[in-house]
């Protein structure tokens, strides 16, 4: 099959490596981080991804996967031309770990989790010391000092909710350091830290086109993806 996958960048060196190993083509797409963080931006620009069903010969894709998750309903609304083939989980940690089940588990029995992975490290902004003087650098430059001072504490005020700091590793040549990385970030949080050992095995099936329905849900054209209220498989499609 020829096929696209759809992902946000942070999941950049996980969809490259699933997709070397794949026996089908596999054109990966990658996504500016943080649309997560607002839904209906996110739904416009995969949608505008979806839009595009030939690769750059102009050769038809068999479908379009995508590497997200519920993603606070941010995949809600979604069509094509072509089926679109999405794992079922409230967002892409899911893919990392290798099942929802497992992510329910962990999540059930950890609360406040905010996870760390290479791409999260590489490509976004993590809570930890680096994020907390580069903003505070950015903030004093563009508002001054006192406001400054009071904007951190705001930022500070949505890390209260959070206790954990915890890496996913998939075992990639810099895992030790963004390991350690991590830790140091759940120090200066004065969160605990775990580490994970990653799963690739999720996205594996989902790039080679083993599509079990208990895993992934095949939205066939005419058909948009919508929240399964229920909850049994997350997501549903109409």
């Amino acid at each position: 099959m020829r096929l696209q996958f759809i992902a946000c960048k942070v999941m950049q060196r996980e969809a490259y490596f699933c997709a070397a190993r794949s026996k089908n083509v596999v054109d990966v797409v990658l996504m500016e981080q943080g649309l997560h963080d607002t839904p209906d931006e996110l739904r416009r620009q995969v949608q505008k991804a979806l839009g595009n069903t030939l690769d750059i010969q102009g050769r038809p894709y068999d479908a379009s996967l995508l590497g997200y998750g519920l993603c606070s309903n941010g995949i809600v609304g979604l069509s094509a031309t072509i089926p679109i083939v999405v794992p079922r989980g409230h967002d892409c940690i899911t893919l990392l770990l290798g099942s929802k089940e497992r992510y329910r588990e962990y999540f059930d029995s950890h609360r406040g989790i905010y996870w760390y992975s290479a791409g999260w490290i590489e490509a976004g902004k993590p809570p930890g010391k680096d994020r907390y003087e580069r903003m505070l650098a950015e903030y004093k430059e563009k508002y001054g000092d006192d406001n400054a001072q009071y904007l951190m504490e705001v930022e500070q005020d949505w890390i209260k909710q959070y206790n954990w700091a915890t890496y996913i590793d998939w075992g990639f040549l810099n895992s030790d350091r963004h390991k350690d990385y991590t830790r140091q970030c759940a120090e200066f949080l004065n969160w605990d830290f775990d580490a994970l050992e990653g799963d690739d095995s999720l996205m594996q099936r989902l790039i080679d086109g083993e599509w079990d329905s208990s895993e992934f849900l095949v939205v066939e054209p005419g058909q948009t993806i919508n929240e399964d209220l229920t909850n049994e498989g997350i997501i549903k499609a109409e």
